[in-house]
């Protein structure tokens, strides 16, 4: 029922910053969301997770430090901070809304059951 729709991803050199937006269609208030993103010839990864009221939050190892995920939950949006892009983090980027059912783990894509169609972000060395 809820539709999401990323927007964002671009071209970017190593070292560079880009900020993703995830817009919902509804409200995601009652909702835990997240970011993974699935590079070429690789499985979908986990990115961040952020909990309804947006207070708390966790990171992939790989992009913790760097990447920074926030809501604004008047707006219906979710938002992923990039800063110090590598070209590792080139990839699909994808947003996602927790199922609400529990099972599984945060990293877990069976966890979610509505997905945005993912934006493009490639990291240029």
């Amino acid at each position: 029922q809820v539709h999401l729709v990323e927007s964002g991803g671009g071209l970017v050199q190593a070292g560079g910053s880009l900020r993703l937006s995830c817009a919902a269609s509804s409200t995601l208030s009652s909702y835990v969301m997240a970011w993974f993103r699935q590079a070429p010839g690789k499985e979908r990864e986990f990115v961040a997770v952020i909990s309804e009221s947006g207070r708390n939050t966790d990171y992939a190892d790989s992009v913790k430090g760097r990447f920074t995920i926030t809501r604004d939950n008047a707006k219906n949006t979710v938002y992923l901070q990039m800063n110090s892009l590598k070209p590792e983090d080139t990839a699909v980027y994808y947003c996602a809304k927790d199922r609400a059912r529990g099972g599984g783990g945060v990293s877990f894509t069976g966890r979610y059951d509505i997905w945005g169609q993912g934006t493009q972000v490639t990291v240029s060395s």
